[in-house]
């Protein structure tokens, strides 16, 4: 991956090239170790999708040029600190002709923090077949979230605004600080670096995961009639999956479709595609979280 060499130009999207920056240290229990920072968030606990995005770059410096990550899963098991190193140490489980196993490990303060297992697969010809991107807006119509909350005060909303990467704009509207859009359990994000990235096929599938996230739980979020700033809310990451289906830049528009599918116990399950804005399906993603609003 070409992360460092792009952090000069990169400008507001340094942010996750830096996440997704791995130094190669001495193994001690698997066969390749790494050790990566998570990025500054104005809460106690690091944002999830660091794990994810750094699990997938230490898998992805294991395995041969030939073969791309096709699906990762992933386990969230303890918080992380923020700006603090975790040590990933990558489990080679099998390399055959046509697919590549492997199983990643993160480490912090001595424990295990986080787990995952991811699949690498050497491209070969075959039938295709993608359900239609759905009907939406055009981003450059929809408000930024430096717009939605200009002149808001606080870290929070200064994070929302300019420190995530990543241009997010909200169909049928955000959750920042109070519910607009209504109660439907879906919902659509267009996202876009907010800055170019390298031409690397390898960190724009990083960049998916990295930024897949920020929203996935928000249609678990507004069936319930909750926004970020409820009072008492508390949320967390529990598990995730992703699968790449095709090729695609996140520097790019990209439409990412969102749908709530069960909440109970405190826990919800939601569901996101992401669509190139020319309607290439490239990744799907499933997430489990904790949901508790304090009521």
């Amino acid at each position: 991956m070409k992360a460092e060499s792009a952090l000069v130009q990169a400008g507001r999207s340094a942010t996750f090239l830096q996440a997704v920056e791995l130094t190669a240290v001495e193994p001690q229990v698997h066969d390749l170790a790494f050790e990566a920072v998570t990025q500054y968030v104005p809460w106690p606990k690091s944002y999830g999708g660091d794990m994810v995005a750094q699990a997938a770059a230490a898998m992805m410096r294991s395995v041969d040029a030939d073969r791309k990550l096709h699906s990762m899963h992933s386990y969230f098991m303890r918080p992380v600190d923020v700006g603090t190193a975790v040590r990933y140490e990558v489990e080679i489980l099998r390399d055959g002709r046509g697919y590549s196993t492997r199983s990643v490990r993160g480490w912090q303060k001595g424990k295990t923090l986080f787990a995952a297992m991811g699949s690498f697969h050497v491209a070969e010809d075959g039938s295709d077949f993608q359900p239609a991107m759905p009907a939406s807006l055009n981003p450059e119509s929809l408000r930024s979230a430096a717009r939605v909350l200009d002149g808001v005060p606080g870290p929070a909303a200064d994070y929302w605004s300019h420190g995530r990467s990543f241009d997010m704009r909200h169909v049928p509207g955000p959750l920042y600080l109070e519910l607009e859009g209504g109660t439907a359990p879906n919902q659509a994000v267009w996202v876009k670096a907010f800055n170019r990235l390298p031409d690397d096929a390898d960190l724009h599938r990083t960049a998916l995961a990295y930024v897949c996230d920020y929203t996935i739980l928000e249609p678990l979020l507004r069936v319930h009639g909750l926004n970020w700033s409820t009072p008492g809310l508390t949320t967390a990451s529990l598990d995730h999956s992703i699968w790449f289906h095709r090729d695609g830049r996140a520097d790019d528009w990209v439409l990412y479709a969102q749908e709530a599918i069960s909440s109970q116990h405190s826990r919800g399950l939601a569901m996101g595609r992401f669509f190139s804005r020319d309607g290439l399906l490239l990744a799907t993603v499933a997430q489990e979280g904790m949901v508790r609003s304090g009521t």
